[in-house]
């Protein structure tokens, strides 16, 4: 019955499944959840079978699971999907979270997210560009496309770090060096180091979660590889002040120094309902390491000027904040006001701006986000 649910969910456009003891399957489809009601409830005999079906290869994951009670893998159906897993316990009975994640890696275009995003990360060799955002806004999918286009275009060696492997790439013009973490790699860090013997140009790091993948990526950025990575944060202020403060007060200003050396840009998502009700829009925060924003990452009481630095830079250098851009989505007809108001950084500003702008209707196509 698993995979039964899973086809089920993958032919109504489901992006994520959850299951767990005494309950029907729920599938989240276009942000909604939706009960699948022609399965009966799950009961505890058949929820060690779908368990057993997903741990059953991953002793590891397994032992994880026992110990601590939540363990994240992946899981395959061979020619229809793959899926991010979360296996977890919850009142004392299991339960589990999956992640559709198609083996067709959308193109870029198909995505409808800005261009500049694309040019900048194909112009530059070496550096750190980070895409952030909360969970589910599509920041896997981004850098899946952006890693495929480079190695559709060049010749490069592409290591990635994942935990766990999302989407599958296939050598193309470039060699492409796929590591799992808890299966081909102990973790991030082990890995990273590991990478920098593997002659990479580029290196593309699941999620920095801590000080010491944070401060090696900057090394392999400074020293001449192209980084990319992701942090859980909403927009660029945040983003920055999470790394400096993942270090001691004592290094934070190298810290600093190498961040304003190091880093491209950052790209902040937030996925955005369509008014059409044909799935959802990306709204896309952009900074890109300018002279100006330079300084003021340098300056500790100088980062609130962040936000005005990307406004004023948009014509200039395909800079943006959140609010540009819903503006810009709701001109095109693409979302509605209510929903542009609820994703915005200033609903207020952007609430005045909005008043007076029609809408018109769009014939554009849906994002390939799931």
């Amino acid at each position: 019955m698993f995979q039964l649910i899973l086809k089920k969910a993958i032919e109504l456009g489901a992006s994520d499944i959850h299951l767990k003891v005494g309950s029907k399957p729920i599938v989240r489809i276009d942000k909604e959840l939706e009960e699948l009601e022609e399965y009966p409830p799950i009961d505890q005999n058949l929820f060690e079978l779908f368990l057993e079906e997903v741990l059953s290869k991953n002793k590891r994951r397994e032992r994880e699971f026992e110990e601590y009670g939540e363990a994240d893998l992946s899981y395959a159906m061979p020619k229809v999907a793959r899926f991010r897993v979360n296996v977890y316990k919850q009142r004392g009975t299991p339960g589990m979270a999956l992640r559709v994640i198609p083996f067709d890696i959308p193109s870029f275009e198909s995505l409808r997210l800005p261009k500049v995003m694309l040019e900048t990360a194909m112009k530059y060799t070496k550096g750190l560009i980070l895409v952030t955002g909360p969970t589910g806004s599509g920041k896997s999918t981004t850098l899946a496309s952006i890693i495929e286009e480079m190695n559709t275009r060049f010749s490069r060696v592409i290591v990635t770090i994942e935990d766990p492997i999302e989407y599958l790439f296939r050598d193309r013009n470039s060699f492409i060096i796929q590591r799992e973490v808890g299966s081909d790699t102990y973790s991030f860090p082990r890995g990273l180091r590991a990478a920098l013997r593997e002659d990479p140009d580029v290196i593309m790091v699941g999620e920095m979660r801590d000080a010491e993948t944070a401060e090696i990526a900057l090394q392999a950025a400074e020293t001449g590889h192209l980084v990319f990575s992701t942090l859980h944060t909403i927009d660029a202020k945040e983003t920055l002040n999470r790394i400096i403060s993942m270090f001691s007060l004592e290094v934070r200003d190298q810290i600093r120094q190498m961040l304003a050396g190091a880093l491209i840009a950052i790209y902040s998502q937030r996925l955005v309902p369509r008014s059409d009700g044909k799935g959802v829009v990306p709204a896309v925060e952009i900074l890109i390491n300018t002279g100006a924003i330079t300084e003021a990452l340098l300056d500790p009481e100088r980062l609130d000027e962040i936000p005005d630095l990307l406004e004023k830079g948009k014509s200039a250098y395909g800079t943006q904040t959140f609010d540009q851009h819903l503006e810009e989505l709701y001109r095109q007809g693409l979302i509605n006001m209510k929903s542009a108001l609820l994703h915005a950084s200033k609903p207020a500003d952007l609430e005045l701006k909005l008043k007076g702008i029609s809408s018109g209707g769009s014939d554009l196509i849906g994002s390939q986000f799931t």
